[in-house]
């Protein structure tokens, strides 16, 4: 098993469904149509990088690769490391798949928690969700590419949303495109199944919701949904995969969209002053997820 020490440095026209989210105003520092942008352009950097890195995912993201990469990860022997340990390591990643901030993680992480402090002073696990919602990054120091790490997360094991980012282009070389079993509206599923029955693809939502059931967290389930099922996008916001989704998902998707208003709108270039801040968060840790944990 490996210790922190021993982290491995790896540098880490399309309708967006987001857009029906309609934030309040208060949600952003820039305006609500800038957000989560995803033309194309060659001559940008950051939206070239964000559709290759897209590109990438959705060609490789399989059944086979999904359950590839749950045989490996979900033995929770990779890492031992309290959360504090795991958050300061993503000062040192950026995620490839952000249109909108090309800051450190952790920056984005109390920008997170910080705001949902601000509004709910009073529901201390809210905000410890904020903080820690994308801790599962941490598999991109493993060697493990972005693709398979961050960005919006679908169905593996049936037809793809027509509300995925870059659909129309991105799917052409995924081999379950063209196997029978897996390219049907229901696929591998039976109606209304629920969706936690669902086969996701692979990164850091369901890699930090497994790893903190495993460790045991003490947040309760409106927090482990917000981190499991938060950059879902064609189905908490666009309304996709209805004939797969249970009555009682709907309480899910509603927790789900009040964590994404400040998930997707607080991010900016102001840099909370995260040393002050710790202290408080600190105690949040060890409130609900304490000590060395196992990734």
């Amino acid at each position: 098993m490996r210790i922190l020490s021993e982290f491995d440095p790896h540098p880490v026209g399309i309708i967006d469904p987001s857009e029906l989210l309609r934030p309040e105003p208060k949600f952003a520092k820039k305006p609500i149509g800038q957000f989560r942008d995803y033309t194309v352009d060659e001559n940008d950097p950051i939206k070239e990088r964000v559709r290759k890195t897209y590109d990438l995912m959705h060609t490789n993201q399989t059944v086979d690769f999904v359950k590839e990469k749950m045989d490996k990860w979900l033995k929770f022997d990779h890492l031992r490391a309290t959360m504090k340990e795991t958050l300061i390591k993503l000062n040192d990643l950026v995620d490839e798949s952000d249109p909108d901030v090309d800051i450190p993680n952790i920056v984005h992480a109390f920008q997170t928690a910080e705001r949902i402090r601000k509004d709910y002073p009073d529901d201390d696990w809210f905000q410890l969700t904020g903080l820690i919602h994308d801790a599962g990054k941490v598999l991109a120091f493993f060697n493990e590419p972005q693709w398979c790490v961050v960005g919006d997360t679908f169905v593996v094991g049936c037809e793809w949303s027509d509300n995925i980012v870059y659909r129309n282009t991105s799917f052409k070389n995924n081999k379950d495109g063209k196997n029978p079993s897996y390219n049907t509206k229901y696929g591998i599923y039976k109606p209304n199944c629920g969706i936690k029955n669902l086969l996701m693809s692979w990164g850091h939502d369901e890699y930090l919701y497994r790893m903190l059931v495993h460790n045991k967290t003490k947040l309760p389930p409106q927090a482990l949904a917000m981190i499991r099922f938060h950059s879902f996008y064609p189905w908490h916001t666009a309304g996709d995969y209805e004939h797969l989704i249970a009555p009682e998902d709907e309480e899910t998707r509603q927790w789900v969209l009040k964590f994404n208003q400040y998930d997707l709108y607080t991010k900016c270039t102001e840099v909370p002053d995260i040393k002050s801040l710790w202290p408080y968060y600190e105690r949040l840790i060890e409130k609900y997820i304490p000590g060395e944990l196992e990734w």
